[in-house]
């Protein structure tokens, strides 16, 4: 992640939930993208393999309804933020068996929005009077989305 970007995300974080985050919740916030992007890539890898294709389609990736609601509301959010081309270099591409066509990987960025948002409404949820998290709190939410997801 760029030292540009850290403004970007600072914003967005206040913006998503009221909450002030520093460069030690940015490496914490990218770890927890890669790795949900990660848990959800594995799932849509085994419905293309039940459904015998060698690439992963949009329609393999289990959007949930609310995290797919999340996703809506990033777009409306990142239209003042611009987020999104930053979230474009964010992600590393995990190895899989099976890979992601090109529609696939076109929609990261906006999974990646609709899982921030929410990882961001998880925190106020959990912890209303939250305004800076730290370590306890990352593990705590994190734990929450490794059961959902």
């Amino acid at each position: 992640m760029t030292v540009m970007s850290v403004p970007r995300f600072e914003r967005f974080f206040r913006a998503a939930a009221g909450l002030d985050v520093d460069k030690n919740d940015l490496k914490r916030y990218s770890d927890f993208v890669n790795d949900k992007l990660y848990d959800l890539l594995l799932i849509a890898e085994a419905t293309a393999k039940a459904n015998t294709r060698d690439v992963i389609l949009p329609w393999d990736l289990p959007i949930t309804k609310g995290l797919q609601e999340s996703i809506h509301r990033f777009r409306a959010l990142d239209q003042e933020i611009e987020l999104k081309p930053i979230l474009d270099q964010l992600t590393a591409h995990p190895a899989l068996d099976r890979m992601p066509d090109a529609d696939t990987e076109a929609r990261y960025p906006e999974i990646i929005g609709g899982l921030s948002l929410a990882l961001a409404q998880t925190f106020k949820i959990v912890y209303p009077d939250l305004k800076n998290p730290q370590t306890q709190h990352w593990e705590s939410v994190g734990r929450l989305f490794d059961l959902l997801l």
